[in-house]
């Protein structure tokens, strides 16, 4: 779980300084060259003018729109990170067993630890890097989105419900943000990790704050991307984990 969070932290990390080392200043056009201008901002680009079109030259109906088809392109890899996470909650009084077996700090009895946790996460078919695929997957496009948004001379000066989509909102944005990206987390936790519980919080706020200085439009995309990933959590994992806690409280 360290080495995923350390990953996580690398990703975003990543994410800054590739957005600061491309120019963003440049206008994306058919005509702009490099792989990734041309295969990756370009129809990312070409989407949001398409469909804002469609919507009456409406941007942010256009930005949900492309939101949920990307979501719903890594839609598969989503729902293995999520039936991941749960396998993981499912098998941690198992883990803690293991842990509570092998608790002396020596190198023989933790590397005992290790065979037996990985033996038991090949039994229960359990991948604990299967959450990071996705994640490798959404950066990417979280960037190149970024990037069709701040180089599409289309969208200036257009607003969607209170905010300006080429703007920073002040902060009404950023707390939905921040609070669907908690929610989202917290289902996705799995039971008493303290790792993931420091995820739980942290991500939040690191969300907020980015979404201080970002443009609304691409709030507006982790948003709704947060709401999909909601939903979709609650309909894999939701209603069974319910029907799970109700059977044990009934055993009780």
């Amino acid at each position: 779980m360290a080495r995923k969070l350390s990953l996580i932290a690398m990703l975003i990390g990543l994410m800054i300084v590739l957005t600061g080392c491309f120019n963003i200043e440049e206008p994306i056009k058919a005509e702009s060259e490099g792989i990734w201008d041309s295969y990756f901002v370009y129809p990312l680009s070409w989407l949001l003018i398409y469909f804002a079109d469609l919507f009456n030259d409406n941007y942010g109906l256009s930005i949900i729109v492309i939101t949920i088809l990307l979501r719903l392109l890594i839609l598969p890899l989503m729902i293995k990170q999520t039936k991941s996470a749960k396998a993981m909650q499912d098998i941690q009084p198992e883990m803690q067993k293991l842990r509570e077996k092998y608790s002396a700090k020596d190198q023989k009895t933790q590397q005992k630890l290790q065979q037996e946790t990985m033996a038991l996460f090949q039994e229960r078919g359990v991948n604990p890097l299967a959450g990071c695929l996705p994640l490798l997957i959404q950066m990417p496009i979280l960037l190149a989105f970024y990037h069709a948004i701040m180089r599409t001379e289309d969208i200036n000066n257009h607003s969607f419900l209170w905010f300006a989509l080429d703007a920073p909102d002040p902060i009404i944005l950023p707390i939905i943000a921040g609070i669907t990206t908690f929610i989202q987390q917290k289902m996705m936790m799995v039971a008493d990790n303290p790792q993931m519980k420091v995820l739980l919080y942290i991500m939040p706020v690191m969300i907020f704050v980015f979404a201080m200085f970002f443009p609304a439009a691409l709030t507006l995309y982790w948003v709704i991307g947060n709401l999909f990933m909601i939903a979709q959590t609650y309909f894999i994992t939701g209603p069974k984990r319910q029907k799970d806690e109700n059977a044990g409280g009934a055993k009780k």
